[in-house]
């Protein structure tokens, strides 16, 4: 039984899936950008959006469990750089998008492309409050008033 096992095993064992999760988040910090499984690109972003918040605070801890997480001080340099200049300031999460390219030709396999979302959120404007029409009834009237009129 699965019982605290959280996460997909995405058909390999325990430590080639962590290698493979860790390949993958630094391929598209690197890249901006990467074309993988479906299944993998879901598996990974919740490790980016939580590498980019710990980028957003930017202190030291957060620093070492991103190399902890990465395995590359370089990388994580760059990271930590973007996100200093404002790269995802005012982004609250979500952070990055999946597109879905459709079926992989040999095994039909979904393909995706994961890339960072960059444009700049739009705030949600604030509703109005309706404006009180006329009521219904007054055209009606009008129509009654134009037949009497020309009787």
């Amino acid at each position: 039984m699965r019982h605290y096992k959280k996460g997909r095993k995405l058909g390999t064992d325990a430590s080639h899936t962590k290698a493979m999760k860790k390949s993958l988040v630094a391929a598209l910090f690197t890249n901006d950008r990467i074309k993988t499984l479906e299944a993998r690109a879901k598996e990974i972003r919740p490790d980016v959006d939580r590498i980019i918040t710990w980028a957003k605070r930017g202190d030291l801890h957060s620093r070492r469990l991103a190399i902890a997480a990465l395995g590359d001080k370089e990388l994580v340099r760059e990271i930590f750089e973007k996100v200093a200049q404002g790269q995802f300031a005012d982004r609250q999460g979500g952070y990055t998008r999946i597109m879905k390219l459709g079926n992989r030709k040999g095994d039909n396999a979904p393909m995706v492309i994961m890339e960072f979302c960059t444009e700049p959120v739009q705030k949600k404007e604030a509703k109005a409050a309706p404006v009180a029409e006329a009521p219904k009834a007054e055209p009606a009237q009008a129509e009654a008033a134009e037949e009497a009129a020309a009787e």
